[in-house]
């Protein structure tokens, strides 16, 4: 009889990480019920916007926490994305998911205080505002969905490229949609300020992505 070798990956480090998002939500949905109900209801009404976005809190225990989960979870995903795609990375760098969740934070933190810097340069610290607050909040209300797809794939499904590829294009476009409700709720600020404001997409919405996939390709 030949016995055969067989490799068995630990997943217990991505278990934790999973369990540290589930106590997140859980705590920010025992912290904050009423806020949190209307958060998970963004896809059907913008009454979230309409009560929390008065004050465009953005710097906030709510979104800091939701925040984390974001990041954590959009890394795992990266991390996947590796794993399937490029094993050879994976073997090579064990700490491979600490630098997707730094470069992650760094990029997202960075363009944030370019975009308010932006802002208050051209006197457009109300538009910006807003639209950096329902950004933010439609981008963490994705990352719960990304936190789900993760749990599938690590635990249900096994994960191949043409899968990955087209959750990628579902989450790409929702974060399409989300950008595009966003605009049309805020059409009147941004039709007062539009050469501003093409300007401000152009250079923080379009360029740093194409900069980032030419730097990686």
């Amino acid at each position: 009889m030949q016995y055969i070798e067989r490799h068995i990956d630990s997943m217990d480090w991505v278990t934790i990480i999973l369990v540290a998002c589930l106590l997140l939500i859980t705590t920010v949905k025992y912290l904050y019920p009423k806020e949190f109900q209307q958060f998970i209801t963004l896809p059907i009404s913008d009454k979230y916007f309409l009560v929390q976005g008065k004050s465009e809190k953005i710097i906030h225990l709510f979104n800091i926490l939701l925040f984390v989960v974001q990041v954590l979870s959009v890394s795992l995903f990266i991390y996947l994305f590796f794993k399937v795609l490029k094993p050879e990375w994976i073997v090579e760098n064990k700490y491979l998911f600490i630098q997707i969740c730094t470069g992650y934070s760094v990029f997202v933190f960075i363009k944030y205080f370019i975009e308010k810097i932006i802002g208050t340069a051209f006197s457009l610290d109300t538009l910006i505002n807003t639209y950096l607050f329902q950004k933010l909040s439609y981008r963490n209300l994705i990352a719960l969905l990304i936190y789900c797809i993760n749990l599938t794939l690590f635990y249900v499904i096994e994960p191949n490229a043409i899968l990955l590829f087209i959750l990628i294009a579902v989450i790409v476009l929702l974060n399409g949609i989300s950008l595009f409700y966003s605009y049309k709720t805020n059409r009147n600020l941004i039709n007062n300020n539009f050469f501003y404001f093409i300007l401000y997409l152009c250079a923080l919405e379009i360029s740093p992505y194409f900069i980032l996939y030419k730097t990686l390709a």
